[in-house]
This record gives structure tokens, sequence and C-alpha cells, in this order.
């Protein structure tokens, strides 16, 4: 698909099922790792891809990248040490349309990805999600007691503009915790 910077509603309805391929090598120090992705992400190919998502800006000002990435510079995370994979490789119109087994499933595929690839950290963008996907009910926001390997397993609210429990200055302060743990090792 050109670059664009619109998908029409007609290419929208038709990610639906469809896959936006992971973003991943060796050694990374941060692997996040979203829920699923969404239909605007599938259509255009790029993780967090819809307007109104705040994944790109928390990046930005928590420090992670030198300026503010759009969907399309996705590559130059490699760059830094970061990747980005999903729970659940299918796209639907939102992650209520996942079932428990589907995330459960999901970790196990994770799994699998994070012992080959070794990232310092896997920060898991969904605290519900990262509950249902590891069987921690009570897990908080942070960095949790679960690691795979030697990946540490870190759970923070999804950035979608659709997750209005979290302000942006406070994923902002979030993410943050996770860069300086990151960058310390």
């Amino acid at each position: 698909m050109p670059r664009r910077t619109r998908p029409t509603p007609e290419e929208i309805r038709a990610a639906k099922g469809r896959t936006v391929p992971d973003l991943i090598a060796p050694d990374l120090l941060v692997l996040f790792c979203g829920i699923n992705p969404g239909l605007y992400s599938s259509a255009v190919g790029h993780h967090f891809a819809r307007p109104g998502n705040r994944f790109w800006p928390v990046l930005y000002a928590a420090g992670f990248t030198g300026r503010l990435l759009s969907p399309f510079d996705e590559h130059e995370l490699l760059e830094r040490g970061y990747g980005i994979t999903n729970l659940v490789e299918r796209a639907t119109v939102g992650a209520d349309d996942l079932s428990r087994a589907e995330i459960v499933e999901g970790s196990r595929r994770l799994a699998a990805k994070v012992l080959s690839y070794r990232p310092r950290f896997v920060a898991v963008l969904g605290i519900g999600a990262y509950r249902i996907a590891f069987g921690r009910p009570k897990a908080n926001v942070g960095r949790q007691e679960l690691s795979i390997g030697v990946s540490r397993l870190w759970a923070l609210p999804s950035p979608s503009g659709l997750n209005a429990h979290y302000r942006f200055d406070e994923l902002v302060s979030l993410f943050e915790e996770l860069r300086r743990a990151a960058a310390k090792g």
C-alpha cells in the first residue's frame, strides 16, 4: 500500500483479521507488546497508527525517541533498541472482540518470541490484557514479578485514545519509569 496518511473506509473494513508484521530484533532493550492491531493499523500496515492513539507522542515525551515519530517511522525504533509486537495477531475493531482464550494463547506465542529474541524488558500495553494473558488478576501497572527467560515483564496502560482511565501526563510518567529501568539494565 503506498504511503498515505489515511486509509479509505473500504480499506479499513477489509483489514479485519489481517496482521501487522512484528517490529523485532534480537537483544532489544524493550519489546512493546500491544493487545492486538486495530483495523486502522492493519489497513496501513503499521503499529499504533490510528489517529488519537497516544503511543507515539507518549514514547517521545517519555524520552524513548529524540523526535515525535509517526507509525510510518516505526523502523527507527529498532535503531534505538525498541520493538513492537502484539499478544493477538489478528486485527479487530477493538480488543473487546478477543476471547480470553485468544489472549492466553497470545501469551504463549509471545513467550516463544521473547525466548528467541531475548529483549531486556517486555512491556505489555494493557493492564487488563496482561492480567488475563498471564493469569495475574490482581497485577498492577509497573514492573512485574514474572519473567520470560531473561526478559522482565512490565505492565503499562494501553495508550489507545479510547483508554480514558489515564491522562497523557500519567502515561508519560509510567513509560518514563520503564525507560529508566531499561537504561539501567
